[in-house]
C-alpha cells in the first residue's frame, strides 16, 4: 500500500514539473511575441497598422483650429489627404505646439503637420519632408502701436507662442517675453491691452485681422521661411511617401485648391 502511494506521489510530482515547464514555455512565447510586436511597430511606417496619426496644435487658425467642434484647417486637410492617398485612416490629434516635436521623436505621432519652420536645430531631432509652404514672421501691434523693427523691442513686452522660431527671434532682442500655447491667444491678449508686440506668422495675423481683431501689421516682414512636415528620424519609408503625395497634390491641383480655400493664393510660392 505504501509502495502504491509512493508511486502515485511520484507520478503527481512528475506531472507538476511538466505543467510548470509548459507554463514557463507559454510565458516566454507570449513575452517574445509581445517584444517582437513592439519591435515591429518601432520599425513600421506608422505606429498603428492602417492609421496615420498626425499632430497639430488646434489653435493656429487657419492652419489648425476647431469649428463647430470639429478639428479642421489647412494642415488638417493636408494630413487627411496624405492619409487617403496612402490608404490609411487619418487620425489628427492636438497637442500644445511646444511638445509636438518631442511627440514625433518619441513615437507618439507618426508625423507633425503643424506649420513647423524648418530649422537646423529641429533637424537634429526629427526629419522633415519637402517644404509644403512658405511664410514668415511679422510684428503685430495695436492700431496705435509704433514698434516696427526688431531693434525696437528693447524695453517692450513681447508675446509669442512657446517653442516657436518667433520666440527664439524675440529673445535675441529682449528678455521681456510672455509666452502662450497659441499664437491666436497671444494676438487676442494684445488686442485687450496686454503686451506691446506679438511676433507671429504673417498669415496667421492677417487672418485674425480679417476676422475683426483690432491689431495691425507693423513694419516689413521679418523673414521668409520654409515649413515642413516632421517625421521620426529614420522613418524614410513614410518620409518618401509623404514627399510623393505632396508632389502628386501639386501636379493634380489638389494643393492649389486647398491653399486658395484658406488663403486665396498659393502659399507654396512667394507672393
Amino acid at each position: 500500500m505504501k509502495k502504491s502511494l509512493k508511486a502515485v506521489a511520484g507520478v503527481l510530482f512528475s506531472l507538476s514539473l511538466l505543467v510548470a515547464g509548459c507554463s514557463q514555455g507559454a510565458s516566454t512565447n507570449d513575452g517574445g511575441g509581445q517584444a517582437g510586436a513592439a519591435s515591429g511597430n518601432a520599425s513600421a511606417m506608422t505606429k498603428e497598422p492602417g492609421v496615420f496619426v498626425f499632430a497639430a496644435s488646434g489653435e493656429y487658425q487657419p492652419f489648425s483650429y476647431f469649428k463647430d467642434g470639429q478639428l479642421t484647417g489647412f494642415d488638417i486637410e493636408i494630413g487627411n489627404e496624405i492619409a487617403k492617398r496612402l490608404n490609411l485612416q487619418p487620425k489628427p490629434v492636438t497637442s500644445p505646439f511646444s511638445g509636438i516635436i518631442a511627440g514625433v521623436k518619441e513615437g507618439r505621432y507618426d508625423a507633425a503637420i503643424a506649420s513647423h519652420a524648418i530649422t537646423e536645430e529641429r533637424k537634429q531631432q526629427i526629419d522633415f519632408a519637402d517644404p509644403y509652404y512658405l511664410s514668415g514672421g511679422q510684428l503685430f501691434t495695436r492700431p496705435d502701436g509704433t514698434t516696427s523693427k526688431l531693434e525696437e523691442l528693447k524695453g517692450k513686452e513681447v508675446a509669442v507662442a512657446l517653442g516657436t522660431t518667433h520666440e527664439k527671434m524675440a529673445r535675441e532682442y529682449t528678455d521681456n517675453i510672455k509666452t502662450y500655447d497659441s499664437d491666436v491667444t497671444a494676438l487676442r491678449a494684445l488686442e485687450q491691452g496686454k503686451h506691446d508686440v506679438v511676433i507671429t506668422d504673417s498669415v496667421v495675423g492677417e487672418i485674425a485681422i480679417a476676422q475683426g481683431l483690432k491689431i495691425k501689421k507693423s513694419g516689413a516682414p521679418l523673414s521668409e521661411v520654409q515649413h515642413g512636415i516632421a517625421v521620426r528620424k529614420g522613418n524614410s519609408e513614410l518620409l518618401n511617401k509623404i514627399n510623393e503625395v505632396l508632389k502628386q497634390m501639386h501636379e493634380d491641383g489638389t494643393y492649389l485648391k486647398l491653399s486658395e480655400k484658406y488663403f486665396n493664393r498659393d502659399i507654396s510660392k512667394n507672393e
